[in-house]
């Protein structure tokens, strides 16, 4: 299974707004995110947001531009910034089968959840930037994972163009 994973886009401070929704800078960082996705060919069976409005904008954003249905968003608990790793882990596998599936999550738990996919169990300092995007191949039966790439929000960028 593809695992794409994406922090999400730069967010108002809580004295502006205490729902902390992105910011027009973080919009524009995701949907370049977004545009760099697509022109990846990306695709995805399932697009997944914490409760967040920050994370389901970002999800919102990624799946407009790689044609996912909005609608069909998963929003869950078990990507949140500070989930255990275990339900984001139990959380994918309810979803073995699938090819493709995007998660529009937070620090630190996507470092976490990175972390446990490469190494099955030992700490890796992992970050992933906002608006950045990181492919995992995860093996659910061998639970043995791969880094295909990490792509910063400037190189996405520069794919966008």
């Amino acid at each position: 299974m593809l695992i794409h994973l994406m922090q999400h886009g730069a967010c108002l401070s809580k004295e502006l707004d205490p729902h902390q929704p992105l910011s027009p800078v973080g919009r524009e960082q995701v949907t370049k995110s977004a545009l760099a996705a697509r022109a990846l060919g990306l695709r995805f069976q399932l697009v997944a947001a914490s409760p967040k409005v920050r994370s389901l904008q970002t999800a919102e954003i990624v799946a407009k531009h790689t044609g996912y249905p909005a609608s069909r968003i998963e929003v869950t608990e078990a990507v949140k910034a500070m989930a255990p790793t275990r339900n984001t882990l139990e959380f994918i596998r309810e979803y073995e089968g699938l090819d493709s599936i995007f998660i529009a999550g937070h620090q630190p738990s996507l470092g976490s959840l990175a972390s446990a996919i490469l190494t099955g169990g030992q700490h890796l300092d992992i970050a992933v930037e906002n608006s950045g995007l990181m492919q995992l191949d995860w093996n659910i039966p061998s639970g043995k994972g791969v880094l295909n790439w990490c792509l910063t929000p400037a190189q996405l960028a520069e794919i966008a163009c």
